[in-house]
């Protein structure tokens, strides 16, 4: 069976903090309330997402690449691997804030929960008037400050907060202490991990416990990266129909891609699969005499073996990933 360009069916996480914009902005379909993320391509156990479209519809991620193999991940991404798909793509939707977080790297994450790190990128897709995030610090502190800003609910104080709109991208490697804040919808890119370490929670209740939510304060004061950053805001260029350098790190390479006419891709000497995630516009994808349709809040993975497509807009931004 050929591979082909595959859409997958959304995973819906109901969150204490969630909203109601992946449906009103992205067009998700779901009934429920509060649906705060939309996981659009993840091989995370018991929320793997399945093919949406085609003969290999139904298929998990897992079972393709145990199907297709380099075929389907890349030779080289394969090799390295195996039938572990590498990246989780996510829509987020804060209603209201997220907790203050940080996330472990590789090695930590291994020995205490034999999972990958969680090293991750954020694009804002909206943001409404004075919408934040909290990324990192704003001055230097130290363990034993941080540990008595935590006892006086004051680490607010020495966060840095970023006023956000439209287009926005951050970088959010593993050590970094961040929160999004209350009317972002943003697009998350990230290795397939869901260890998240919570360290402030504005003393929120969890309604299916009655109970405050728990806090990891002692499994991530020692991933935590105090450094300070002059700039925590990405900069890159929008030039049209090319593919614009976002955030390339170790874990994932994103770039911005604005279509305007029709665009031609040539991926032969890129071992690896391809992601887009439309982040605004809708467009249109042709691969061997066939059309596939992608819109704003939609994504489609292309595999390995798809090396040259075209792609036609009167006006799509998209996100491009690949490894």
């Amino acid at each position: 069976m050929i591979l082909y360009p595959l859409k997958f069916q959304p995973i819906y996480k109901t969150k204490l903090w969630g909203g109601e914009k992946l449906k009103t902005e992205l067009g998700k379909d779901f009934t429920e309330k509060n649906i705060g993320e939309s996981w659009e391509i993840s091989d995370v156990e018991n929320d793997e997402n399945k093919v949406l479209q085609g003969p290999l519809k139904g298929f998990t991620l897992k079972e393709l690449i145990n199907k297709y193999k380099g075929d389907f991940l890349g030779h080289s991404v394969y090799n390295t691997f195996g039938n572990n798909f590498p990246l989780l793509i996510k829509f987020i939707d804060a209603k209201t804030p997220l907790s203050i977080q940080v996330h472990p790297g590789n090695t930590i994450a291994k020995e205490r929960h034999n999972s990958f790190g969680k090293n991750e990128m954020w694009y804002v897709m909206q943001a409404e008037k004075e919408a934040e995030l909290i990324i990192g610090f704003e001055k230097e502190i130290n363990l034993t400050q941080y540990e008595t800003h935590l006892e006086n609910n004051t680490i607010l104080n020495v966060m840095h907060h970023e006023l956000v709109e439209k287009g926005d991208t951050f970088h959010i490697p593993t050590g970094m202490v961040h929160a999004i804040g209350s009317g972002v919808l943003l697009a998350e890119i990230q290795q397939t991990s869901d260890i998240t370490y919570r360290i402030y929670d504005y003393d929120r209740i969890d309604q299916s416990t009655g109970i405050k939510r728990e806090l990891h304060t002692t499994l991530a004061k020692d991933v935590i990266d105090f450094s300070v950053h002059e700039n925590y805001k990405t900069t890159y260029k929008t030039t049209n129909n090319t593919s614009n350098t976002l955030v390339h790190c170790p874990y994932f390479k994103t770039n911005f891609l604005q279509i305007e006419g029709v665009l031609k891709k040539d991926y032969s000497t890129l071992d690896s699969f391809i992601i887009y995630i439309c982040v605004d516009g809708s467009m249109t994808i042709e691969w061997k005499n066939e059309t596939f349709n992608l819109k704003k809040g939609e994504t489609i993975l292309l595999p390995a073996t798809i090396q040259n497509i075209s792609l036609s807009s009167r006006d799509c931004q998209l996100l491009e990933v690949y490894l």
